[in-house]
């Protein structure tokens, strides 16, 4: 048997959250809804189920560190049944649902520990949708199809066709477990013919083929909120995979890629955008029209003296936020030389240069 923090991949001393962390990656990764054409999905899916049952559980968990790790082996290397039970009685818990949890659910993949599966949540779903960078300033309404197995509407997700129902499983008489005797203790494990659901199907569904599951194509409207940033994860509750034996459906995230502007660039809230100025207006002053994001204009002063990169300041006209208020549009000034030069405009800054007294702007460069 594979050390159960091996199975999750987490180290010994991994803290409840990294634990849960490190099972739901695996859920997700491994589920059989996930991995149809992968027939060892489902026994992965299920050691690592087990493993999360008995350390999330901290009186398991300890227990599971005091024993199971050498296999429930004493001292003397025999197994010492009195210290464990004794163990166990103290904190309130039956023994056979810590031996449940690594030897049965392994097996027989039901969840609780009696063997019968107990209500699953199912898993979750991501999928992506790529926005223009005006749509994600705007916010957007956009339609997602997602890929899913769902609950065959022929057989209601009984799997039994239809005019026939689920029959009682006959090894384990409905009780959906069998004893194990494991040395000097027997425990209980789902039933490797009804994999602990105590009902079997004699005559499967001829559309699910008995399965309870038909894949679809499922579209949902999601509604993207104005100045969502590239790499956004929106939650739709409830939409992800159905749950396992009566459990609540998992969550579909949508995880938003922005696409570049070829004008603008998001900072945060901020919103940039680089403006040409020639010279006299960056040495006079000026006032310009800029462009911002949303498709108006915006009129912007520009200080006498200004030099190349110099930033201004729109407040209010860059990306909107989640509370309500919005970024600011920094208009970066961008020095624009000529090509070339007429006749008067060489006779012009020639005259412009001498007036200048002739100062060296590199002076300081070799002092």
């Amino acid at each position: 048997m594979r050390d159960l923090y091996e199975v999750l991949g987490v180290a010994r001393s991994a803290s409840d959250d990294e634990i849960k962390k490190a099972y739901r990656k695996l859920a997700r990764q491994h589920h059989p809804d996930a991995n149809p054409d992968d027939p060892k999905a489902e026994e992965r899916f299920k050691e690592i189920s087990a493993a999360y049952d008995t350390l999330s559980d901290p009186d398991k968990r300890k227990a599971y560190d005091q024993f199971g790790a050498s296999g429930g082996m004493g001292a003397q290397g025999g197994f010492d049944p009195s210290a464990f039970s004794d163990f166990a009685q103290e904190r309130g818990f039956d023994i056979s649902d810590l031996f449940g949890d690594l030897f049965g659910r392994r097996r027989g993949g039901g969840g609780g520990g009696r063997g019968r599966p107990q209500p699953r949540r199912g898993v979750d779903l991501e999928t992506r949708v790529t926005l223009s960078f005006d749509d994600a300033l705007r916010g957007a309404r956009v339609t997602v199809p997602v890929d899913k197995d769902v609950n065959c509407a022929d057989c209601s997700g009984t799997g039994a066709a239809t005019g026939t129902s689920r029959s009682t499983c006959p090894d384990c008489g409905g009780s959906g477990e069998r004893q194990v005797n494991q040395g000097f203790f027997a425990i209980s494990e789902p039933c490797f013919r009804c994999g602990g659901q105590g009902t079997i199907v004699e005559t499967p569904c001829s559309t699910c083929r008995g399965t309870g599951k038909t894949r679809r194509t499922k579209r949902y409207t999601v509604k993207i909120p104005a100045g969502i940033a590239d790499g956004a994860r929106i939650r739709v509750p409830g939409k992800g995979l159905d749950g396992e034996f009566g459990g609540p459906p998992g969550d579909l995230w949508v995880v938003v890629q922005v696409l570049p502007s070829e004008r603008f660039q998001r900072r945060g809230k901020d919103v940039i955008i680089d403006v040409p100025v020639t010279f006299p207006e960056a040495a006079l002053g000026a006032e310009i029209d800029v462009p911002t994001p949303l498709g108006d204009k915006v009129r912007v002063k520009v200080p006498a003296g200004s030099t190349d990169g110099k930033m201004l300041r729109v407040r209010g006209m860059g990306s909107p936020s989640e509370k309500g208020d919005a970024g600011s549009l920094l208009v970066r000034l961008k020095l624009i030389v000529p090509d070339s030069l007429s006749t008067q405009q060489t006779e012009a800054l020639e005259k412009f240069a001498a007036l200048d007294g002739g100062k060296d702007p590199r002076a300081e460069l070799f002092a």
